[in-house]
């Protein structure tokens, strides 16, 4: 257990330890390490530095850490022993004494300048950098802590990968409020229950499947400590909030949605949970959202459009790709107020109340327990496989992930379903593999020539009913909002 006190000394020891080894303002450090005190320290001395850190999710296997250091042109990375080869790296085990026995040291850095990439999969292409400024962390923290009114006797479970934006939150909320954060890797949901008990924990957070776990644990008075529950990364059903709610009758049950590249951008008070469970809610703090037609204009009460979200949780765009921040990060409509905003790409509306409801998305990426997924990731490492000639992926609706990654393919040699499983298994962590495999002798060409993508997901609750995917969710990947939610 450490002190806030002694928490500060070690980040401003690690600092110095790593400006002494060439660490220079701006530069990307990596972290890519189990949950522990050395591991968190790492990611904010690194920020103490004057560098910018990057949580790898992990769950990543090495050629998507490789891609994360190539994309981000990093100036190092930090892992553990088992996770180094191949890598020029450093590892906790062999050289975090030595980081941290140097003298402390810190950088002045602006609140604008960036402090953070987290890397989210979207409808195309590899997973790009979301740029976090100092100042998009503080507010973010910030508005949690309101809402939720984190105060400094709260214990908060971090249970979520620092990776995804919902559990980095977890960290920077609690300490914003002073409260204590209680690190956990767990494998099964015991775990979960057990370190509540131990803990006395009173806020915990989590998404859709982990809540649908946890709400089958057997708790007996383990919960009783628990005040405050959280839920992003996709949808909680009725049933389950009406369960949670049963199990946790003392604790406040709140349900948000947002996204990586803004955070968060609402959440449904409590009190309505019961009679709004369908709803999302209104607007947290320092986030201006409103919901826009196909033209830009205000849309109505009831009627659906895009979301649009203004304020200081805007992020600063993608790292290394001007083009696609263009296209999603756009000068807020006059009617929302000045300043840059974020174009959701997901279709809301708001009743005459002013709760908002999540309609649907009009991208193409897949959202599995809040892990945004990008199809091509998927195809392409179908392909490597060599299993498969041509590959579609694509979301399909899920009760209890919100999505589930179903793949379409054509076989290339003997037991393609067999190297293929085996390929994916190991270059794709757990939440990414497919849980639906259909085969067919051709692919689908529209008039262009090119996949008929839209066809084979119009057919999708017809076709996925063939080989469904038994391998087990590793728990500790049942994360992912932020994106967001």
């Amino acid at each position: 257990m450490l002190s806030f006190a002694a928490l500060d000394d070690l980040v401003g020891r690690v600092a110095g330890g790593l400006i002494a080894r060439g660490i220079r303002p701006g530069d990307r450090v990596i972290v890519w390490a189990p949950k522990s005190v050395e591991s968190v320290a790492l990611l904010f001395a690194a920020s103490r530095a004057g560098a910018v850190f990057v949580p790898a999710h992990p769950q990543l296997k090495a050629a998507q850490v490789a891609h994360i250091m190539a994309d981000s042109v990093a100036a190092l990375l930090v892992t553990v022993r088992a996770r180094a080869e191949g890598f020029d790296a450093l590892t906790i085990e062999d050289d975090f004494a030595a980081l941290a026995a140097a003298a402390p040291a810190a950088v002045e850095r602006d609140a604008n300048d960036l402090a953070a990439l987290l890397y989210t999969s979207g409808s195309t292409g590899r997973p790009k950098g979301v740029m976090l400024s100092h100042s998009n962390l503080w507010h973010a923290a910030d508005s949690v802590r309101t809402y939720l009114g984190t105060t400094t006797d709260d214990r908060v479970l971090s249970v979520l990968p620092h990776g995804f934006d919902y559990g980095l939150n977890q960290l920077t909320q609690a300490w914003a409020a002073g409260a204590r954060a209680v690190l956990l890797d767990y494998l099964t949901p015991r775990d979960i229950v057990r370190a509540v008990a131990t803990h006395g924990i009173t806020q915990l957070g989590g998404v859709p499947p982990l809540w649908h776990d946890l709400a089958a644990a057997d708790w007996g008075e383990a919960g009783a400590s628990l005040r405050t529950l959280t839920n992003s990364g996709g949808h909680l059903n009725a049933a389950l909030s009406a369960r949670l709610r049963g199990l946790f009758p003392q604790a406040r049950l709140w349900l948000m949605y947002g996204l990586t590249e803004a955070f968060r951008a609402t959440a449904l008070d409590p009190a309505l949970a019961a009679t709004h469970p369908d709803s999302v809610g209104k607007a947290i703090p320092h986030a201006r959202i409103g919901i826009a037609r196909a033209d830009g204009s205000a849309a109505a009460d009831g009627e659906a459009g895009e979301l649009v979200q203004a304020g200081p949780l805007v992020a600063q765009g993608y790292w290394g790709d001007d083009a696609r921040t263009a296209v999603r990060f756009r000068p807020a409509p006059a009617w929302l107020g000045k300043g840059m905003a974020v174009w959701s790409g997901d279709t809301l509306r708001r009743d005459a109340d002013g709760l908002h409801y999540f309609v649907g998305r009009d991208d193409e990426q897949i959202k599995v327990s809040g892990h945004r997924i990008s199809p091509t990731e998927i195809e392409e490492a179908a392909l490597a496989s060599g299993a498969v000639a041509q590959a579609v992926a694509f979301g399909v609706a899920d009760a209890r992930t919100g999505q589930a990654v179903a793949l379409v393919a054509t076989a290339l040699g003997e037991d393609a379903a067999a190297r293929l499983r085996g390929h994916l298994a190991r270059t794709l962590p757990s939440y990414m593999q497919p849980a639906s495999l259909r085969w067919l002798d051709a692919m689908p060409v529209n008039a262009n020539g090119k996949l008929d993508r839209a066809a084979l997901k119009a057919e999708a609750s017809g076709l996925f009913h063939v080989e469904q995917n038994t391998t087990q969710t590793n728990h500790n990947g049942v994360t992912a909002n932020g994106g967001g939610a």
